[in-house]
């Protein structure tokens, strides 16, 4: 090409590229990613339908385009841009001093951004309910794992769905503490008085329902008060700026005889005052009734015995309005249940000793009418109404989603050995995408401690973090520990990538039931293909001497199932159903 020629093209290019840095610097303003599988594709388009246009590999770092469903596009230099999976990249937030991913370990502060969010014992659906926040409810942050929170507040510490909580910025972006003086007037019965504006901070005194103070600050939810002379903090949500505390929603207090509430728990507490950092006077059964004298901040007094008084968890009470009935709830109306199973059964009554009058498949959807006890009452397409039972069915609307009750009872105080294949060295198998087993085992182990913890279990993880353990060391932990179940926990692979599915082994016929009943529940939970529940020769069952079952929990090496198992949703169902499935085995054991 003659040189004259090239002098145009020369300064087009220049022009080009001179503006690139401009462009780069817009895209950072969506942050960035950094690969965390060892290789991954890059496609056309956000979907595994599009054709691959390249590869990226593990620690590199992309800026963001923009983010479509579970896919993220990002600049690859240039004009040239790809689409790569969202759940194999870590997100770096455009604030450094802010990111919206917290890590199982870390702390923070955070608020509800839904009403009725229900608070639970531990991480999944199958962990009881001990109460609920509404909308803008300041939390703390303890830690993150799988689709779960672990949060508390002044009056209570569990676990809630993260999908519900929006993480507040770090203090160097917060606003400031505003320092105008007033007074105020605590609305709690007892509202603790802290050194500084943290539930970790110490507790220096308390005040009363109804002490005057003297806000100086506030800042962050927290109160700084004046305190035997001493400058402290006080929970703001419990101080009422200005005038003496009225019977408003500062404080409800309906009149004696007003309310009758009947315990929904199987056993419930009686404390000496409104809080969980109370003394257990006593305790209630499910069915009884009582009259409600006074109830503050989500708790109800009540007479639990003739002559004494104590307080009590408000949300486990159905409370009725004594006098005339009153209209149906509120929260059932709008309400629908959606069947779980194929042929779920519709009865009579609300119990299984009714007849069956109708038979519903998977996916089909009733209005609810009312709720029964452990029951849905529903309206059925023939203009009649039938019963179907609240464990098999999940909820759309504001009605409460119904439990199976009793399956934390049969693993309280047994002892679990939970061993998260690989580790450190050993990888383990990799995946078609690049996902490590020893990664991923240890994701599933780590959500299933928590859940078992949260039911009172004594649970050991063989390791938890990413180090090398030898088999014979965790044998050695299930003898040390005297396990009643241990569980080694792994990702499976097979040169055939269509092959899928889950498998259990197990070594001695004494293991057998153990491996049956997890693995029928893991199989009902995931609706994984069943490998079914066979005998293998592998050194953690054949040396314990204890109880024990080895879970290959899917395919690595087929890509539809690999990109299954890493969803939250796959790692919550099959921790739920180990779960389930060691409260069978122990009920039947």
């Amino acid at each position: 090409m003659p040189r004259n020629k090239m002098v145009p093209i020369i300064l087009c290019l220049m022009l080009i590229f001179g503006s690139l840095p401009a462009l780069e610097s817009a895209r950072a303003d969506n942050g960035s990613v950094s690969i965390t599988a060892a290789s991954l594709n890059v496609r056309s388009g956000p979907g595994l339908s599009y054709p691959v246009t390249g590869s990226v590999k593990k620690g590199e770092k992309f800026s963001i385009v923009k983010e479509e469903g579970e896919w993220i596009q990002i600049s690859l230099g240039g004009s040239k841009n790809g689409w790569v999976a969202e759940w194999f990249t870590a997100k770096e937030s455009p604030n450094p001093a802010f990111s919206p991913t917290v890590s199982a370990n870390s702390k923070g502060s955070g608020s509800v951004n839904v009403n009725g969010l229900r608070v639970r014992k531990g991480p999944g659906t199958n962990h009881q309910v001990i109460g609920s926040f509404n909308s803008g409810q300041a939390v703390e942050i303890l830690g993150f794992n799988g689709n779960w929170a672990e949060v508390r507040t002044s009056n209570i510490s569990g676990w809630v769905s993260k999908e519900y909580i929006s993480v507040k910025e770090s203090k160097a972006s917060e606003a400031p503490a505003t320092s105008t003086k007033t007074s105020g007037t605590v609305t709690a019965t007892s509202l603790n008085v802290r050194e500084k504006p943290s539930l970790n901070s110490s507790k220096v005194g308390q005040l009363s329902y109804g002490a005057a103070v003297t806000v100086h600050s506030q800042s962050n939810g927290w109160a700084e008060i004046t305190y035997e002379g001493k400058s402290a903090w006080v929970s703001a949500e419990y101080v009422k700026i200005g005038g003496k505390p009225t019977a408003d929603s500062s404080k409800p207090s309906p009149p004696a005889d007003q309310f009758t509430g009947t315990v929904t728990a199987s056993q419930l507490n009686i404390r000496d005052k409104n809080s969980l950092d109370g003394s257990v006077i006593g305790s209630v059964s499910k069915g009884q009734s009582f009259r409600i004298l006074d109830e503050q901040n989500n708790w109800v007094q009540i007479e639990y015995e003739p002559g004494k008084t104590g307080w009590a968890a408000g949300w486990f009470f159905e409370k009725k309005k004594n006098g005339p009935a009153t209209a149906p709830s509120q929260s059932i109306q709008n309400s629908s249940v959606s069947m779980l199973h194929n042929g779920t059964n519709i009865r009579k009554g609300p119990s299984t000793g009714t007849a069956v009058i109708y038979r519903a498949n998977q996916g089909d959807s009733f209005e609810i009418i009312s709720v029964e006890k452990d029951w849905y009452k529903i309206a059925l397409p023939n203009g009649t109404s039938g019963f179907v039972a609240g464990w098999i069915v999940s909820v759309k609307g504001t009605a409460p989603q119904i439990e199976r009750p009793g399956a934390e009872k049969h693993t309280k105080n047994k002892t679990i050995v939970i061993d998260p294949g690989h580790g450190g060295r050993d990888n383990g198998t990799t995946g078609v995408r690049g996902t490590l087993e020893k990664t991923l085992t240890l994701k599933t182990a780590q959500l299933l401690y928590d859940k078992l913890r949260a039911a009172g279990t004594n649970v050991i993880l063989t390791r938890n973090n990413d180090q090398y353990i030898s088999l014979g060391s965790r044998v050695s932990s299930s003898h040390y520990h005297n396990a009643d179940a241990f569980i080694s926990i792994h990702y499976d692979s097979i040169n055939d990538r269509t092959v899928r599915g889950m498998t259990t082994y197990y070594y001695s016929s004494k293991q057998k039931p153990l491996g049956e009943q997890i693995h029928s529940a893991v199989v009902s939970k995931t609706m994984l293909k069943d490998r079914g529940t066979r005998f293998g020769d592998y050194h953690v069952i054949r040396e314990n001497r204890q109880t024990a079952v080895l879970l290959e929990l899917g395919y690595l090496s087929n890509p539809t199932e690999e990109m299954l198992v890493n969803t939250p949703q796959y790692q919550e169902a099959v921790a739920n159903g180990i779960f389930e499935g060691l409260a069978r085995y122990f009920k039947n054991n």
